[in-house]
Formats: C-alpha cells, sequence, structure tokens
C-alpha cells in the first residue's frame, strides 16, 4: 500500500498537467493562414532577399496580410505569379520582365592612375581615391557585382567588364546595390538600347580618359524622333517609357557608347 499511494499521487499529477498543457496548447497557439504553404510552394524558394523580406516564407505571410503585391518577387515566373494571385484572390497583371544592364564600356581600354595592390573588392577599391582607374565614374574590375549575383548571371570578360547572361538574370536588384559606382540599372526586356557609360565630366575630359565614353555631343538627341533621349549633366539619358529601340541614336554616337 506504501508504493500505491505515490504512484496514483505522481499519475495524477500527470494527467493533471498533461490536461493543463493541452489547454494551453490550444489557448496559445497561433493560427497559421492555410495560404502560406500553398503560395511558399509556387515561390522560388531562392531566399535572396530581393523582396526585402525575411526570405520566401516570409513574403508569403506578407502576401497573405495584405502588405505587398505578386511583383514583389521578381524572380518568380509569370505563371507562378499568376498561381499565387489565384491563391490570393486577386488580379493578376503580367509584368515586362527586367534585365541588369551596365553603364560602362571602359574596362580595359582606360587606363589606371595608380597600382592598386588592397582587397580584390569593387567597394574596397573604390575607397582609395574613388580606384584605380582614370575614369572614376567607370567600372573597377573587380567583380563585385559577381560574387553578389545569387543566380550566376554576371561574369567578368576579357576586357575587364561584367557581362549579365539575360537568360539567368531575375532583376533581383543585388548587383545595382554592389555597385559602389552605380554602374547597373534595371530596364525593360523590351528595350535593347543602353548608354554604356556613366561619366559627368565634359565632353574634353570624359575622351582624354576613355575612348567610348560619352562626350555630350547631343547627336542623339537631335537623330530621335520620339524625345526619348537627352543628355543630362554631361552624359546621355533615355526615357524608356518613350524610347521605341528604333536604333537611330545608336547610329549617329560617334563614341559607339550608345549600343544595342
Amino acid at each position: 500500500m506504501e508504493i500505491i499511494y505515490p504512484i496514483l499521487a505522481l499519475g495524477s499529477l500527470g494527467i493533471l498537467f498533461g490536461v493543463g498543457l493541452s489547454l494551453a496548447a490550444k489557448k496559445l497557439c497561433v493560427s497559421s493562414d492555410p495560404r502560406i504553404d500553398k503560395i511558399q510552394n509556387n515561390l522560388p524558394g531562392a531566399n535572396c532577399g530581393a523582396c526585402g523580406m525575411g526570405g520566401c516564407s516570409g513574403l508569403a505571410e506578407a502576401l497573405t496580410e495584405g502588405k505587398c503585391s505578386v511583383d514583389k518577387c521578381t524572380v518568380a515566373e509569370e505563371e507562378s505569379k499568376a498561381k499565387i494571385s489565384q491563391i490570393l484572390g486577386v488580379e493578376f497583371k503580367k509584368s515586362v520582365r527586367k534585365i541588369a544592364s551596365l553603364h560602362c564600356a571602359g574596362g580595359v581600354k582606360v587606363k589606371e592612375r595608380f597600382i592598386y595592390s588592397g582587397i580584390n573588392d569593387c567597394v574596397a577599391a573604390n575607397l582609395v581615391l574613388g580606384g584605380q582607374k582614370s575614369c572614376v565614374y567607370g567600372c573597377l574590375g573587380f567583380g563585385t557585382c559577381v560574387k553578389v549575383c545569387p543566380f550566376g548571371a554576371i561574369a567578368m570578360s576579357k576586357e575587364g567588364l561584367p557581362v549579365i547572361d539575360k537568360d539567368k538574370c531575375k532583376a533581383c536588384n543585388k548587383c545595382v546595390e554592389a555597385c559602389p559606382k552605380k554602374l547597373f540599372s534595371l530596364i525593360p526586356e523590351t528595350h535593347n538600347v543602353i548608354v554604356a557609360c556613366s561619366s559627368c565630366d565634359s565632353g574634353k575630359e570624359t575622351k582624354s580618359v576613355c575612348p567610348v565614353g560619352c562626350i555630350a555631343c547631343r547627336l542623339c538627341e537631335k537623330a530621335c524622333k520620339f524625345d526619348a533621349i537627352h543628355v543630362v549633366d554631361n552624359i546621355a539619358v533615355i526615357d524608356y517609357n518613350k524610347c521605341t529601340s528604333c536604333g537611330e541614336c545608336v547610329k549617329v554616337c560617334p563614341m559607339k557608347t550608345i549600343r544595342l
């Protein structure tokens, strides 16, 4: 009998604690929206952070809570976005795909003004007098953009410049943010004309350091019938809302700075 009483006491306490934990679990549990898993299954799973959320799971939660739209994910295919919109019960509007483009064509054509022997990184090199290149606006060539691209869409060429693989590019914006010279931008896939220069120096100064830089001659302005290109701060700037990719500006550019 002396053994039975302790066993019964412990058994009763176990049952009591079990009931208590069960009630607490029901009371304190956080209900999960069943749509979250469905949405996450249609997201790319890259967890690249381009959307600004805590990975794909964070974006899935934000979508169900109505904090953002499906276009927040630049990596997902249009078909996946359509399925997510259907899950959310919202209208799907197909967006124009964008691709990262480099606004520099200097590379090895631009001389170096001093020997840089620091870390092989554009951000680090830029801290030393704006980098080793004679053009302080141009690509430094250390491939920081290559390192940050989560999709392997950028590679360095023999010309010392990043080359974007348009089939792999997901417009995640990582290269845009990483480049200390701000040489990348996201351009609609439907447009194939770019200004491969970012120098704001005068035409004479630019030409003295780079054989392919914009000299602000304004011939592109005169050639464009759609008022889609203007020289601003000594550099040609394209308005892609007006540009038809007719290529007239490309034909007249004496420095071959504007390219297809």
